[in-house]
């Protein structure tokens, strides 16, 4: 075994850590958006850009986050659930940093406690769970079963 390279239970422990993060955080966030359908499009139809899309994002994202969380369940379709978590969660970072950029108002409309972060920390967050997706993308490429 090389020693430049990380164990196999440290690989396989950490990679289900990311695992069980990435699939709470979008089981929580999906299902209070949907929980409380009317608050987050509202929300959505406050921001003049995607407003006219509103009514289709207030269901493509919530959609899109249990789906992905599902995917990361099913052993077969982990790898595909780690690229989706791992996009989905670009496109919102885009989308904060775009908000804070350019818009007057800047409503969240994340979901549960999340909403609670400031802007600046909603960026952080994002990012840190985009290079954990990475890492675990990365750990589970070293596994040649995976």
């Amino acid at each position: 075994m090389s020693t430049d390279q990380p164990s196999e239970k440290f690989r396989d422990d950490t990679v289900l850590v990311i695992y069980l993060i990435c699939i709470f955080l979008f089981l929580y966030t999906g299902y209070s958006k949907i929980e409380d359908h009317s608050r987050f499009l509202n929300g959505l139809s406050r921001v003049s850009v995607i407003s006219p899309f509103a009514v289709y994002l207030s269901w493509i994202v919530p959609i899109a986050e249990i789906i992905t969380a599902i995917l990361l369940v099913i052993p077969k379709t982990i790898r595909w659930g780690l690229y989706a978590f791992t996009f989905l969660m670009t496109l919102f970072t885009i989308y904060i940093a775009s908000m804070v950029l350019w818009a007057t108002k800047l409503p969240c409309h994340c979901g549960g406690a999340i909403e609670k972060l400031s802007w600046t920390q909603h960026i952080w967050f994002n990012l840190a769970l985009i290079v954990i997706s990475v890492f675990a993308l990365w750990l589970s490429k070293l596994k040649t079963n995976f």
